[in-house]
């Protein structure tokens, strides 16, 4: 019997709302805790005082979530008014019984001595505003990440003041290919193919570089991507064929040549937008290089995008009027908000508020790398980029001591950090702008569509970085974003490969893996064949032979997609995702 990793939080991810009738309630534990039981009532249905006499009834806890150092178990009840005590009775594997409360662990018999006053745990009421709602459509969303500069260029009478599409040497974050929004609108056929549905935008907004995270003007489209006009008309090309549309919106820092930062450097401190910044050195303008001497904060050390103070109530309400210019002008789904960890809480929080108003289904996604907890209760982000998702796959299939248990527990640990309604909408992904591609970090065709097979069959919202479809290559900034090679896929160089991403986004969008699918794991036999099941108790089963060796998969039910499958044999580098038919 151990007490040491045994937690819970009455609140945050430990226990919410799911919805107007539903609370979920989770217990952090050690592996000596054999079973777990909620002990739940109204806190008043005996009195007020806290000394009455009171108990409740049993719910029994299923282990939901296997970390390398921790068990998770669940439970959702319905409070008839709303409001909840509890406490947890925990058996151990040596046989003890003990009662777990908000202060700590006792005897059974402690609950009826009424001589005692008692720290139950207490969820004070379900209030609908607290609610964590992100928008619906979001978790059955295929997504397409566009890079503006290098996806498609219409020939419109550029050519010359752009790099010859098909050379890629040399390049740097000053060459432009010229990337439009012609070029995206004429690709819309070929998304559709793919089974995409929702599009995301890297920064289209006037900037001095060809990556656009430098924003010079945020109500004005880069003159080489376009002109508002068409993009608005693109936005709704996109709705008619039934792509959702997400832009990026970089508020962290400014560009050099945005208004307010070049009124700063010319002005210094009798600007009247000093405080929009973090300028600490009076001779900041006059200083070059990277700004490693404080002279002022910036995004990274990088001197061209100084730091935005989004704690200033005018910053605040200046890009709160930007967001709304531009779902009113382009009737924009969805705003991808860049180096999302270090914007104030108080700036996303009155954002999620007033954007919401305006449209109530718009899509806010947080760019954070790491535990976003903070973030997602609710009233800020709808969700983040799954980057610990991403790390998790990679990590797995680059150290091959690692075996289908320990995945499992990468992936859980992923899925234990935020509430279930967040688990539906995580923007899940392999590669994108910021690392190398897929296909140049495994090196391997079959690892490559096994990492694809896994994006497209767990929960979330996957994300396909353009020229993953045809596992593009592309090391590290700036040749992961190299242009796409349109004359070799319309010469079907790359038809092999698309007819199977074909495959696995058509296997996504069926019942069974959409993002309301619950996730349930197969005992690891100790190797690296990963198996687990998604959709109503589990019918949608996948199999995953990353061992160095060919296996029996057993398989169960109706074949919907297989890779290195063959006389009943599932190859190393193999794929089988099967159903098993209604009874």
């Amino acid at each position: 019997m151990m007490y040491e990793g045994i937690s819970h939080k009455c609140g945050y991810n430990d226990c919410y709302s799911l919805n107007e009738t539903d609370l979920r309630i989770r217990l952090h534990a050690n592996r000596s805790v054999v079973k777990a039981v909620l002990v739940h009532e109204d806190p008043y249905i005996n009195g007020i005082s806290g000394f009455s006499a009171w108990d409740g009834h049993p719910a029994e806890m299923k282990l939901t979530a296997e970390l390398a150092h921790e068990i998770i178990y669940s439970v959702t009840v319905k409070p008839v008014y709303r409001r909840l005590q509890y406490y947890f009775l925990l058996t151990f594997d040596d046989g003890t019984v003990k009662c777990f409360l908000e202060d700590g662990f006792y005897d059974p018999s402690f609950i009826h001595r009424d001589e005692f006053a008692k720290h139950f745990f207490k969820f004070a009421w379900m209030n609908d505003s607290d609610i964590c709602n992100p928008p619906e459509w979001v978790a059955d969303t295929v997504w397409y990440q566009i890079f503006p500069d290098r996806f498609s260029r219409s020939e419109d009478g550029s050519k010359g003041r752009f790099r010859d599409w098909d050379v890629i040497t040399g390049i740097d974050h000053k060459s432009l290919y010229g990337g439009n929004v012609r070029g995206v609108s004429e690709r819309f056929e070929y998304l559709a193919s793919l089974g995409i549905t929702g599009i995301y935008f890297n920064p289209i907004f006037r900037s001095g570089t060809n990556h656009r995270y430098d924003t010079a003007d945020y109500e004005e489209l880069d003159p080489a991507f376009g002109t508002n006009e068409e993009f608005a008309a693109l936005v709704k090309k996109a709705h008619d064929m039934g792509f959702k549309i997400m832009i990026d919106a970089v508020f962290n820092h400014s560009g050099p040549e945005f208004f307010a930062w070049r009124d700063v450097l010319k002005n210094g401190r009798n600007s009247r937008y000093f405080d929009w910044y973090y300028v600490n050195d009076d001779d900041f303008a006059g200083k070059k290089g990277n700004t490693m001497d404080g002279r002022y904060y910036s995004f990274a050390f990088v001197a061209e995008m100084p730091k935005l103070n989004t704690n200033n109530p005018e910053v605040v309400d200046y890009f709160t009027g930007i967001c709304k210019k531009w779902i009113a002008e382009f009737d924009i789904d969805g705003i991808r908000f860049d180096v999302g960890n270090e914007i104030s809480h108080s700036f996303i929080k009155h954002l999620h508020r007033e954007l919401k108003k305006v449209r109530p289904d718009i899509f806010l996604l947080g760019e954070i790398w790491t535990d976003s907890a903070p973030y997602l209760d609710g009233d800020e982000y709808d969700s983040v980029m799954n980057y610990p998702f991403m790390q998790s796959i990679g990590n797995f299939f680059l150290d091959g001591s690692l075996n289908a248990g320990d995945f499992r527990y990468r992936i859980d640990y992923c899925y234990s950090l935020y509430k279930e309604q967040v688990n539906r909408v995580l923007f899940n992904l392999l590669d994108s702008h910021d690392v190398a591609r897929i296909i140049n970090r495994t090196g391997s065709y079959d690892e490559f569509i096994q990492q694809m097979t896994i994006l497209m069959t767990m929960p979330g919202s996957p994300c396909i970085y353009y020229g993953t479809e045809i596992a593009l290559e592309g090391a590290d900034d700036p040749y992961n974003r190299r242009p796409m090679p349109w004359k070799d896929i319309e010469s079907g160089k790359y038809e092999h490969i698309t007819e199977e991403v074909k495959e696995l986004i058509a296997l996504r969008k069926s019942e069974g893996f959409k993002g309301k699918g619950g996730l349930f794991w197969e005992e690891s036999d100790g190797s690296r064949l990963i198996r687990y099941s998604r959709g109503e108790g589990g019918r949608y089963r996948v199999c995953i032979n990353a061992n160095d060796y060919d296996v029996d998969p057993v398989v169960k039910g109706d074949v919907l997609f297989a890779h290195g499958y063959e006389d009943g044999r599932l190859k190393k580098g193999g794929v089988l995702v099967t159903v098993i038919k209604e009874k």
